[in-house]
């Protein structure tokens, strides 16, 4: 089996998320996506985080009817802070079966060089990126580094993939001033939320 592994805080999960992952399973030979969720860095202090398992929660409502998407808290077991060189070993120990790769947005590969072991990641696991809205200081940001990566026979660009502007952040800070953001979430996602007074505060 092919599995696309999609991190994020899902904080909350939105519909741009699903598209991605969606888009991920329907047009290249991925068998599966697991989103995985990213846990709170114990380390750090961030207000508008919810726990894991609120997350985890939302992503599990989110996906529900999808049997090709997958929630997985598998970093909440790992050594903090997480890093994704480790949890690609713990994977491929795990299941060593699977085939596993990456999903990314560009603006996460133009950074990928800073990754913990990415050269290694790179040699052995294949990359599938998705577009991203660019600032033009992000695009001259770390230019040469990307360029390079770009390149590599590992790396594929989804060029097809629908372009997302939607952000977690904005979603909450809608939520936070009383703005109508039904269809910003599945309708699951929105009801949790909602019953919970997340991000109401």
């Amino acid at each position: 089996m092919k599995v696309g592994l999609y991190f994020g805080s899902f904080n909350p999960i939105h519909i741009g998320h699903l598209i991605i992952a969606n888009h991920m399973v329907d047009t290249t030979d991925m068998d599966q996506v697991w989103m995985v969720v990213s846990p709170h860095n114990p380390l750090k202090k961030k207000k508008s985080l919810l726990e894991d398992y609120h997350r985890l929660a939302l992503v599990n409502e989110a996906i529900e009817d999808n049997d090709n998407l997958r929630a997985s808290d598998i970093e909440f077991k790992l050594e903090q802070p997480s890093y994704t060189a480790n949890t690609l070993a713990y994977l491929k120990e795990k299941h060593p079966t699977h085939e596993f790769v990456l999903i990314m947005g560009e603006d996460n590969l133009r950074t990928f060089h800073k990754w913990k072991n990415y050269e290694q990641i790179l040699e052995r696991y294949e990359i599938y990126v998705y577009p991203r809205v660019l600032t033009v200081q992000e695009l001259e940001k770390e230019k040469t580094e990307y360029n390079t990566l770009q390149d590599h026979p590992n790396v594929h660009f989804c060029a097809d993939a629908p372009l997302m502007k939607i952000s977690s952040s904005y979603i909450r800070k809608a939520i936070k001033n009383e703005r109508d953001v039904r269809y910003l979430l599945p309708q699951p996602v929105l009801k949790y939320i909602d019953e919970m007074n997340f991000y109401k505060g």
